[in-house]
């Protein structure tokens, strides 16, 4: 009976991270493994809702028109990608690489961008109405033609003089640590 109990508590203090729900983990969870076989598709050309492609690597990649929707992309490089019209709606992305990235009519509403890299990306017709902003370097990207954008929003990310926004808008100076 105590070896039951035992085993019991062992196995409770060695699976909450699997048995969380996927929005208190930022997306789901899948062992390196699986993770590897999805990303192997998705550079097939595959789309991939609802799935886990935490540190994947699409540089230089076209994933135009797919739909990514509520995928864990944490600590990505995305860097140089094209994906225009693709749908990220509500996904994890925080800390993502979007370095250069062409994103015209992406979906990126409800998405977690926190402390995601847009250096230099263009973001014309992309959809930010939700999405988490906080920490986010838009230096010298192109958001005049985002939709769904707020004050509020660029309020928690930073940009500089070569950023373009929407009318109206202003945005944070990158400090040294941004």
């Amino acid at each position: 009976m105590k070896r039951a109990a035992l085993f019991a508590c062992l196995l409770a203090l060695t699976t909450p991270a699997f048995a969380q729900a996927p929005s208190a983990t930022g997306g789901p969870i899948t062992n390196q493994a699986e993770r590897d076989a999805i990303a192997e598709r998705v550079r097939n050309g595959a789309s991939c809702a609802s799935c886990d492609l935490f540190q994947i690597s699409l540089a230089y990649q076209s994933v135009a028109g797919r739909n990514f929707s509520g995928a864990r992309i944490r600590q990505a490089d995305l860097s140089l990608v094209t994906a225009d019209r693709a749908r990220f709606h509500g996904a994890n992305m925080s800390l993502t690489n979007f370095f250069g990235a062409r994103l015209s009519g992406a979906d990126l509403s409800d998405a977690n961008l926190e402390g995601t890299t847009f250096v230099g990306s263009y973001l014309g017709g992309a959809r930010l109405t939700g999405a988490a902003l906080s920490g986010a370097n838009f230096s010298g990207a192109e958001l005049a033609g985002a939709v769904g954008l707020s004050q509020a929003q660029l309020n928690t990310a930073c940009g500089d003089a070569t950023t373009t926004l929407p009318a109206g808008m202003t945005i944070p100076t990158c400090g040294n640590n941004q």
